[in-house]
This record gives C-alpha cells, sequence and structure tokens, in this order.
C-alpha cells in the first residue's frame, strides 16, 4: 500500500514528542512490512526511511496529498472534503464535534467514551530503549508527565512517596516552581525536579526506578509513560481510570484511588518482579503490533467500510476523577 501519514510537527522529535514518536515507528515499521510510505510532516522534517513532503501551511492540505496514496492517515482531525480514503486517529481527551465515521482512538476505554470500539493501543520501537539490567539495584520511585497539568497529579505522587519512610521520587517532566498553572511550589527533600528529560537521561532513571507513581485524576487515554516503564522493568502504581486497568494488570502494577492505600500497599504488597513487566510492555506495546493492527484499519478504509457503525460522539465530559 501507499500508505501516508499526515503529522503536523517537524519529525523526528529530539525530546519527549509522545505521539510524533508513536507515528516516527508506525512509518518504520510499515516500511519494514513492505509497504510505502509518506510523511506529510511539518517543514524541516527528515526521514531516512520514508519520503516526506513538508506541509505548505498556506494551502489546502488535501492538496499536498500525493496522487498515489492508497490510504490518507491523519492524526487529531482532518479536514473536510478529503477525496482518498482516510483514517483519524484521537490521541487526546477534550475532542471537539464532528468526529470522522473511520476514527481509532487509542484505547478501549478512549474508544467507548466516545460510542465506539475501535482503537489501537500504542507502540513503541523497543530497540531504540536498549536492553534492561534485570540485576541493576533499584532505589528510587518516578513520575513521567507534564507535571504542569493538574490531572496528572505529581502532587499526589509526592504524597504518596512522602509517607514512604526513607524513599524518595524523581519527577519527570515539571518543575519544582511553576507559574503555567498557577503558582505553584512544592518543598520537599523527598522529591527532586529533572524538568523535561529525553533520550538516555529518562532510559537511566527508568531503568534504576522501583516503579511509576502515576495517580492521574482523569481518564488517561492510553500512556506512554506507562508503556515505557514497564519495558525498563518499572511496575505502575496509579488510579484506575481510563486506559489504566488496560494497561496495569495485577501481576505489574496496583491500582487504586485511595492515596492511603496506595501507601500501605507500597509499604507492605510490593513484590513485582522488573523481568516480568520487561517482558509483558516488550510483547504487547511494541511497534509491530501497532502496525499490523492499523493494517487492518487501512484495509478496511480503503475497502469502503467505516471503521465505526455509528458517528463517535462524547458519551460523558472529560473530568477531574477523585483522588483521595
Amino acid at each position: 500500500m501507499n500508505i501516508v501519514l499526515v503529522i503536523g510537527s517537524v519529525i523526528p522529535v529530539t525530546a519527549y514528542g509522545g505521539t510524533q514518536r508513536v507515528i516516527w515507528y508506525l512509518g518504520k515499521e510499515l516500511v519494514k512490512l513492505g509497504h510505502r510510505v509518506t510523511f506529510l510532516a511539518g517543514r524541516g522534517s527528515t526521514c531516512d526511511f520514508a519520503r516526506v513532503i513538508p506541509i505548505e501551511p498556506a494551502r489546502n492540505i488535501i492538496e499536498q496529498i500525493p496522487e498515489e496514496a492508497d490510504i490518507v492517515h491523519f492524526n487529531n482531525a482532518a479536514p473536510a472534503g478529503v477525496r482518498k480514503p482516510y483514517i483519524v486517529t484521537y490521541h487526546g481527551n477534550f475532542i471537539p464535534g464532528n468526529l470522522e465515521r473511520n476514527a481509532v482512538f487509542v484505547s478501549r476505554n478512549h474508544a467507548a467514551r466516545y460510542g465506539s470500539t475501535s482503537f489501537v493501543y500504542n507502540g513503541l520501537d523497543w530497540d531504540d530503549y536498549g536492553p534492561v539490567d534485570f540485576r541493576t539495584p533499584r532505589k528510587d520511585f518516578h513520575f513521567l508527565g507534564k507535571a504542569a497539568w493538574s490531572v496528572k497529579n505529581v502532587k499526589g505522587a509526592i504524597d504518596v512517596v512522602k509517607a514512604l519512610p526513607g524513599e524518595h521520587i524523581h519527577i519527570l517532566g515539571g518543575h519544582r516552581f511553576n507559574l503555567k498553572m498557577g503558582i505553584r511550589f512544592t518543598l520537599t527533600p523527598k522529591a527532586r525536579f529533572h524538568g523535561m528529560v529525553g533520550g538516555e537521561e529518562k532510559l537511566r532513571f527508568l531503568k534504576n526506578s522501583k516503579g511509576l507513581i502515576f495517580p492521574v485524576k482523569w481518564d488517561e487515554p492510553f500512556g506512554l509513560a506507562i508503556t515505557e516503564s514497564l519495558y525498563c522493568g518499572a511496575p505502575v502504581f496509579g488510579t484506575p481510570y481510563g486506559s489504566l486497568p488496560e494497561l496495569v494488570t495485577p501481576e505489574v502494577g496496583f491500582l487504586t484511588a485511595d492515596s492511603a492505600e496506595m501507601t500501605e500497599h507500597l509499604l507492605h504488597g510490593y513484590h513485582y518482579t522488573p523481568q516480568t513487566c520487561h517482558e509483558y510492555a516488550a510483547d504487547l506495546f511494541n511497534s509491530q503490533v501497532m502496525a499490523k493492527a492499523y493494517l487492518q484499519k487501512y484495509e478496511q478504509a480503503a475497502n469502503g467500510h467505516p471503521l465505526n457503525e455509528h458517528l463517535p460522539h462524547a458519551l460523558k465530559p472529560d473530568g477531574k476523577q477523585p483522588w483521595r
């Protein structure tokens, strides 16, 4: 197939860039499977395994789609009037109206909240993450995400660790003093803030971590922080919202909306093995599994069969969930 992947930002990303990395790995895997891939991406993008067409903002995006395309894969939105077969992956919450019949979501829960059963789990190319040494001593916990977002609940993660004698947590993705989301000043020697980290620096923290503490207060659409942490051998301790019950089984983590219960579990119920976490993520959330799932969606759409029987629409508002 001739597949066009539309991503409005520059690729490859040099820092975190979750959605961009997922689409990059999807394209890479599709090429390995024998398909021809074109990225319609932000100006300045480069790629050594697929063609790149820089998006011209002044032109209608429809006019920039190559004539030979068999399927076009948009992300988060599609323009009206596309003449080629296409699908749209919605990666986040707060999705605007006018969703597509060929919508794809990123978890079963994410899809269900819009009256859909069409989803594909995000996958990553684990070869880029390198091997994991299961004998490495694991010293501290970590939090990974945009800490400025209140729904990510970095304060809740810190409070859990503050209740654990002798434990510390590394905050990856935020700063101790934050003005973006209103004045917030987090003061405790048990939390160490590292800002936005990526690459080898991030992997070093994950591969030496006792676990990801992730008490989100919203319905997480997917959560790359979860699968990355599991791949690196770190179990996940989070809330039972959104995709988390799908991704975090009892063998690789623990879910609760009660901070005292999470603290108690970490004090007395900590029985996870890094190798089990690693193998679970490596098998289920890799880019080859993702690419094969998307190929089924592409074929269905190219043959004129909608991915959703009914037009998806929000069944409930995306709001905060409780954390006690």
